[in-house]
């Protein structure tokens, strides 16, 4: 089966995202299918698989995806084995004058619902989740609109991108599109964010700034729930110990002591989600070995004061003595989660 070469351009500026969408069709010979066009879609990356059939040059196309389209699906769909394309790099604009912005906003965008689930209701996803994916899910990553930015904040700015994305190719936009050497094509798996790389012991950022700093924060104990709402309240949504932009990993709550989370923060928003289940935990069980595998990257972070904090919120000696069954009487504020089921056998 012969492939179509496509480039992905995702970034959360529309304006500038499409500038420079149509720069690099025109310097690389490529078709362009823009962001407009797709959006008309129910499935925007579906559209754009079959839209890039129809390159009618030997490069294949630029495929500009609408800010509300998740760049994970995007990866899966044009990486697939079996895809009509070769996804040779995901390319993020990113605006340096708000890009700070962007990662705390509190809005959500809506996404139309595939058109085979029944019903169909919008989804939302948050815009801070969106931008953080474009860039931690990126080859390419250009800067725009960074000219006014004094060189203290630019090198913040920079570095932080390189913490998110230490495997993307940071460039700072200047007329034109530039030259633009072929990387590797894309695979499905989706390795390349910064706090998967931190978790794997194999984070190695480009760019440093004395201001920007991550952490590798590991517990085996769980977490009392209504500790970490007030923690998350409290001390870090305010910024006390520093500005945390994304924290990501895996995490264990007492109340839900047979179930695995995965933590999932950009700016002011965070959720937790189930990954999987253990059986049930009875009263005489031993305590779980799987806690919180967790990092962190931010501006000013304290770390050991985060990490002293985080301690505070798992189980003392005398909860854990207690056992699952005193646990599940603990303050659990966040909402509940709804587990896969095992397979009957």
């Amino acid at each position: 089966m012969t492939q179509i070469d496509v480039i992905a351009v995702v970034g959360s500026c529309g304006a500038e995202r499409q500038r420079h969408a149509e720069r690099l069709a025109e310097t690389t010979g490529r078709m362009l299918v823009s962001a407009r066009r797709l959006a008309l879609s129910p499935d925007p990356v579906d559209e754009a698989a079959a839209l890039a059939s129809w390159a009618d040059t030997p490069a294949g196309a630029v495929l500009e995806f609408p800010h509300e389209t998740l760049t994970t699906e995007v990866i899966g769909a044009l990486a697939a084995p079996d895809a009509t394309t070769r996804l040779l790099d995901v390319v993020c604009v990113a605006d340096a004058s708000h890009l700070l912005d962007d990662l705390r906003r509190e809005t959500y965008a809506r996404r139309l619902a595939p058109p085979w689930w029944h019903p169909s209701p919008p989804q939302y996803v948050a815009h801070a989740m969106l931008t953080v994916t474009q860039l931690e899910y990126a080859s390419v990553i250009v800067l725009v609109n960074w000219e006014p930015l004094p060189t203290a904040t630019l090198s913040t700015v920079m570095s932080l991108i390189s913490h998110l994305a230490p495997h993307a190719r940071l460039r700072l936009q200047r007329d034109g599109a530039g030259q633009w050497p072929a990387g590797p094509p894309y695979t499905p798996a989706q390795t390349r964010a910064g706090w998967l790389g931190i978790l794997s012991d194999d984070f190695d950022p480009h760019m440093t700034d004395p201001r920007v700093r991550a952490m590798r924060y590991e517990n085996v104990r769980p977490l009392h729930p209504g500790r970490l709402e007030r923690l998350l309240d409290d001390r870090i949504e305010p910024g006390e110990l520093g500005t945390v932009i994304r924290s990501a990993g895996f995490c264990r709550f007492a109340t839900r002591p047979h179930l695995v989370g995965r933590w999932e923060h950009v700016g002011s928003m965070i959720s937790f989600e189930p990954l999987g289940g253990d059986d049930l935990v009875a009263d005489d069980d031993e305590l779980l070995a799987v806690g919180q595998d967790l990092a962190f990257i931010g501006i000013d972070l304290d770390r050991d004061a985060l990490a002293a904090a985080l301690d505070a919120t798992a189980l003392t000696d005398e909860e854990l003595a207690a056992g699952p069954a005193a646990w599940a009487g603990f303050a659990d504020p966040f909402p509940t989660w709804v587990p896969a089921t095992r397979p009957a056998e």
